[in-house]
């Protein structure tokens, strides 16, 4: 298995596990992770994940020792890019994602970050969006994502030069959120992690993520007001809203009853 699974007190923690070939990825193991985010999405016991990478690399990208672009016996579509397969279920989850970048994070490495809801870093890591030094053209939907986490402009210098650049720079850029030592960085993440879970309503962290998404793609806002207009009544009539405004007049922790399982509103 490509990579390590494992939940502790309501954080999931996704490892990549193949140190020894810096935690590249086949297409069979991108559609297996992919299968994973319907796992840890129905687990209600799961309330948030990191993703991160053993040994020197997050991932450094597709392995290329089997072609890296094959279509595989999988049963994903065969017309589709793996690694878009991989970053739209990632964007399609209904939990909160931590990427936490141990090292060299390439290709798909770093493509499969952007639908991520934060990112953090070690200082050794490194990324590159390397397809035009392997003659291909940008994948995982980064053409989407990425200019829309940095901005256009840093995201063709970094596409065209294909260059790999340092946690810094990508710190500088809004890629990253923060950086740590190499010791500190699991620790960082999942005392982040834990922000999100503990005193949250499960289903407004995950209608949250959805709505913040999905209206990167509207043009004005007047989608979002549509949208909040129908759920803020929604959710007003919910027995998480009952809890949460009882238990700040009560001055206790709440406890919220509502279950993403259970299914959410669309969106």
């Amino acid at each position: 298995m490509a990579f390590d699974y494992r939940l502790s007190d309501g954080i999931g923690t996704i490892t990549f596990d193949r140190p020894a070939q810096m935690n590249t990825l086949t297409r069979a193991s991108a559609v297996a992770l992919a299968r994973l985010f319907d796992e840890t999405d129905a687990d209600d016991a799961v309330r948030a994940l990191i993703v991160t990478g053993e040994g020197r690399a997050f991932c450094a990208g597709a392995d290329l020792s089997g072609g890296g672009f094959g279509t595989g016996d999988d049963g994903s579509d065969p017309a589709r890019d793996w690694g878009g397969i991989l970053t739209m279920r990632i964007f399609d989850s209904v939990k909160p994602i931590v990427a936490a970048v141990n090292g060299v994070a390439a290709g798909v490495g770093a493509t499969m970050q952007l639908p991520m809801d934060v990112r953090i870093a070690s200082t050794d890591a490194r990324f590159g969006f390397v397809f035009s030094r392997r003659g291909i053209v940008p994948e995982s939907a980064s053409s989407w994502f990425l200019p829309r986490v940095v901005g256009i402009s840093r995201a063709l210098d970094w596409c065209y030069s294909g260059r790999v650049f340092g946690a810094d720079e990508a710190l500088s850029a809004g890629l990253v959120r923060s950086l740590h030592a190499p010791g500190d960085l699991m620790e960082a993440a999942r005392t982040l992690a834990r922000t999100y879970v503990e005193g949250t309503a499960p289903v407004s962290v995950a209608l949250t993520r959805r709505m913040m998404w999905r209206m990167l793609a509207e043009p004005a806002p007047m989608a979002a007001h549509l949208m909040e207009s129908a759920m803020i009544p929604t959710r007003g009539r919910s027995a998480d809203a009952r809890e949460g405004v009882a238990a700040f007049m009560e001055k206790r922790a709440a406890v919220f009853p509502d279950t993403v399982s259970a299914g959410l509103p669309e969106v």
